[in-house]
């Protein structure tokens, strides 16, 4: 069969392999849909400490079961189920926590094993009817802004600013709308990718340039109830918590680069403001769950904002896309 192997940094190769068996506990996938993300980008361009090459890349995975033909959504961070925070019920926390195109070969593949502690811990989701498995691989990013969403309890009447408009901002404006937000605001320094986005998302106000003073004058001073920076920049972190309005919540959803993760912070305001500041990391089973049920139940549409499908021998182009912000969603097609 063909993968698409990451060997190391800017080495990416779409390669034969055999075809993989399944040993006790685990099963054989046959990949129908695996879309690309930012973090495919980061990984293509400086690896990852958690990938120990060659390993078949690709986290957001849809495809049948092919004992049974089942329709089955995968998810991406495998928590361990046992230790003290899983105990907790606290999974997107889990020390221990493993992934799939990382730890284990992904779907960046015809075929695919998943993992016997996937399945230890539900993380392999049945597909509605109606929902297809270019949708379905969505369902991945979506539960992380599930999460994301849920630490900030974005809520009916609330004001929310979405920093990034990338597939994640776009399903943040998406939940947000699902979730009884009055008013959503999409900002990026990029104004062709804020366009695209705009067509699809239907934002009330998109920003391209001062954000802080925009959002202001948008909120008549006031600030936003909720502002969740979707996107991997610690300028972004700082104007939030300058656009917050009084006991504002915000949302550290992007990472910051590991070589540049500290920010300016004005502790006055958080004080002074009573501001909640959380991060949010990834999503638990349960997320992906539910994700697909927001997806099938038409709450968060997902299908149009996949721009582009490409065939797996077109990976390294899917990646560039996504890397130029030149796409919303690539999704491959193996």
């Amino acid at each position: 069969m063909k993968v698409a192997r990451f060997h190391a940094p800017g080495d990416i190769r779409v390669e034969d392999a055999p075809e993989p068996v399944a040993g006790p506990g685990e099963l054989k996938i046959r990949v129908r849909n695996c879309s690309t993300c930012g973090t495919d980008a980061k990984i293509f361009k400086f690896g990852h400490h958690h990938i120990r090459p060659p390993r078949v890349m690709g986290h957001e995975i849809a495809g049948e079961v092919v004992d049974t033909g089942e329709r089955v959504q995968v998810i991406a961070a495998i928590p361990c189920g046992v230790c003290e925070e899983c105990s907790r019920g606290r999974f997107t926390v889990c020390p221990n926590q493993e992934s799939m195109g990382y730890h284990y070969d992904g779907g960046f593949a015809e075929y695919m094993i998943v993992p016997a502690k996937v399945l230890a811990v539900n993380g392999v989701n049945p597909i509605p009817s109606g929902v297809g498995f270019a949708e379905a691989s969505v369902a991945e990013p979506l539960a992380c802004v599930l999460n994301g969403q849920s630490l900030v309890a974005v809520g009916a009447g609330d004001d929310v600013v979405i920093m990034g408009a990338g597939p994640i901002g776009c399903l943040h404006v998406r939940l947000a709308r699902a979730r009884g937000a009055a008013r959503v605001f999409l900002v990026d320094v990029n104004a062709e990718r804020l366009a695209m986005a705009a067509e699809l998302v239907s934002p009330d106000a998109v920003i391209d340039s001062d954000p802080v003073e925009q959002v202001l004058k948008l909120t008549g001073g006031r600030g936003a109830d909720v502002v969740i920076t979707a996107a991997a920049s610690g300028a972004a972190q700082e104007q939030a918590v300058r656009m917050a309005a009084r006991q504002g919540r915000i949302s550290f959803f992007g990472g910051l680069p590991k070589d540049d993760p500290i920010i300016r912070l004005d502790s006055n305001l958080v004080h002074y403001r009573e501001l909640t500041i959380v991060g949010a990391n990834g999503s638990s089973p349960a997320h992906n769950a539910e994700a697909l049920r927001l997806i099938a139940d038409g709450l968060v549409p997902v299908a149009d904002l996949i721009t582009h499908r490409l065939p797996l021998s077109q990976v390294l182009d899917g990646i560039d896309l996504v890397s130029r912000g030149a796409a919303i969603k690539v999704t491959i097609e193996p």
